[in-house]
């Protein structure tokens, strides 16, 4: 099974991924939430060093390349796209390399063995996947990747489109200032089955929906 993920990006970003055919993997301490790994509860020292040092382990062997579900939330095109100038990029995606966020209020609480004082299992596998409450408007899952030093471009990693990660859709946003014409032109040298289409923000809701008339229009011109 797919699932639909929609990355955020500056045009200038967006452009370049579809030729390249290629997107960026974030570093887990690059991420802009300081509680990335860390959200859990760690009164005890000596647990905490030992989840930090897991996290900084994890941060030197694998990267992660962050989705949400949905394009239609105003702040993602705000904080992710360049305040609304930018691109959402969607894939499909193999949701067996996907996991999705679990948004809480509250520390999650960890088990550790009695014998090697690591954490449970389990326990760290939901700490990868748990962020505070006031996220959820990211709607976000994610997948983790090996870093490979093969696909380093000027210090950045990038993952490749594959089979594990399709492009489907190329969303504009309202405030972009590139044409439909000149990126569906691109995005036609990878798939012209590819859906490019324009945005605009809504005006009975607090959403940015699918501007049809200029999406339409230029698919005229484009006959």
């Amino acid at each position: 099974m797919t699932i639909r993920g929609y990355y955020f990006t500056p045009s200038i970003f967006a452009i370049s991924n579809i030729a390249l055919r290629r997107i960026k993997i974030s570093r887990i301490q690059d991420l802009n939430d300081p509680f990335e790994l860390l959200a859990a509860n760690l009164s005890d020292i000596s647990k905490r060093k030992l989840i930090i040092k897991i996290k900084d382990d994890l941060n030197s062997k694998t990267g992660i390349i962050c989705f949400s579900e949905s394009w239609k939330n105003p702040l993602l095109w705000g904080h992710y796209a360049e305040k609304h100038t930018g691109i959402a990029l969607g894939f499909d995606i193999n949701d067996e390399f996907l996991l999705p966020v679990k948004y809480k209020k509250d520390f999650i609480n960890m088990n550790f063995d009695k014998l090697t004082g690591n954490p449970n299992r389990d326990d760290m596998f939901n700490l990868l996947r748990t962020k505070f409450y006031d996220w959820n408007y990211e709607n976000e899952v994610r997948l983790f990747v090996e870093l490979d030093e093969s696909r380093i471009e000027a210090g950045l990693y990038f993952e490749p489109f594959t089979q594990r990660i399709q492009l489907k859709e190329v969303i504009l946003g309202p405030r972009c200032e590139l044409s439909i014409d000149s990126v569906r032109e691109l995005v036609k040298s990878y798939n012209p089955k590819v859906s490019v289409i324009k945005s605009n923000i809504a005006f009975t809701q607090f959403e940015v929906l699918e501007n049809k008339e200029a999406t339409n229009l230029d698919k005229r011109f484009n006959k």
